[in-house]
């Protein structure tokens, strides 16, 4: 049996290709991929060849293969349905941290089964909600707080959605890009410019991966009020003025960063508690406006060149060509097409 993946070759460079895919042992399934998503952040990043070698082995996805700077195969937002393996999961859709690959096979304990709520471009999302749980829980914004978001790309407009839903007294989006901005209101939050900002926040979340806006974020706390970094720099050196009043104002800045549990919750919960809350978060239609494309596998080494352009969409869905071969939709694809932007 063969698969089909999407390797990076080198900085600026990759190209899908096929490899031989085993049949699943004891304890894992197949998988057939019907969606997956490009996190432009950390996606880019290795596509530029800018990951620093001191993190290159504790930035590995969970099923990535090769080395960083290349060849490489990199991505962790995999959607699909289970084709062979356990009888109790063949035929359930699932989510998997996995690279972009047509089909592959993995242990059962890296599955999460999606709910009928949850359509397959959508639940691409699910390892970045995963991400804006973990930093509100690293937050803990409270009840009537006044927050910002700094920088809407995917991770930030992800956290927008669930902030959102907070009773908070204001939530500005601060966002230099217009299309951005867009998505930024039909969150549910107010967009701003970065020079039209309100100061004075119990909390800024700051997501820009910017030097700028990671200065643009202290100065709008309040006194003693914290921002939570949520950007992955690579190799780029960012530089801050803690002269002036960053320590008579007592400001903090915590680092959050998904692969722990949040030390403010990891006493009760774990990695599959924190996806269970991820999960009933991408019930949300609204997250819709966070997708675009999609773009087939076989495309995806000239759309990477296309994202390192600039070229917009804060998810990117890439399709994969259905299993039916007389072209009738299967269930799951029913799925894949729904509430598609």
């Amino acid at each position: 049996m063969r698969a089909r993946a999407y390797w990076t070759l080198a900085p600026g460079r990759g190209e899908v290709r096929s490899e031989q895919l085993r049949e699943p042992g004891p304890g894992e399934v197949l998988v057939r991929a019907t969606a997956s998503g490009i996190s432009r952040g950390s996606e880019l990043l290795v596509h530029r060849g800018g990951v620093p070698a001191s993190v290159a082995e504790r930035m590995r996805a969970p099923f990535q293969a090769g080395g960083l700077p290349g060849p490489v195969k990199y991505g962790y937002l995999s959607v699909g349905v289970v084709e062979a393996g356990d009888p109790g999961w063949v035929g359930r859709r699932v989510f998997c941290l996995h690279p972009h690959q047509d089909r592959y096979v993995v242990p059962l304990t890296a599955l999460t089964a999606l709910p009928d709520d949850v359509p397959d471009a959508r639940a691409v999302l699910l390892g970045t909600l995963e991400t804006a749980v973990n930093a509100l829980w690293d937050g803990r914004p409270l009840y009537g707080d006044r927050v910002a978001v700094v920088g809407c790309g995917m991770v930030g407009a992800s956290l927008t959605a669930l902030l959102a839903r907070l009773p908070l007294e204001r939530l500005e989006v601060v966002e230099p890009d217009e299309e951005r901005g867009r998505v930024a209101g039909a969150l549910g939050a107010t967009w701003v410019r970065p020079g039209s900002a309100t100061p004075g926040c119990d909390v800024v979340f700051h997501c820009s991966a910017s030097e700028e806006g990671l200065r643009l974020a202290l100065s709008l706390l309040g006194e003693e009020a914290e921002v939570v970094e949520l950007s992955w720099y690579g190799d780029r050196p960012v530089t801050l003025d803690l002269g002036g009043d960053f320590h008579a104002r007592r400001l903090a800045v915590r680092a959050s960063q998904v692969s722990r549990v949040s030390p403010h919750r990891a006493a009760r919960r774990d990695h599959a508690d924190r996806m269970a809350v991820a999960l009933r978060a991408a019930a949300d239609p609204a997250l819709d406006h966070l997708l675009a494309g999609p773009t087939p596998l076989e495309q995806l080494p000239r759309l990477m060149e296309d994202l390192a352009a600039g070229a917009p969409g804060l998810c990117h869905v890439v399709s994969y060509p259905p299993a039916a071969a007389d072209g009738i939709p299967t269930k799951e694809e029913d799925h894949a097409h729904a509430d598609r932007p």
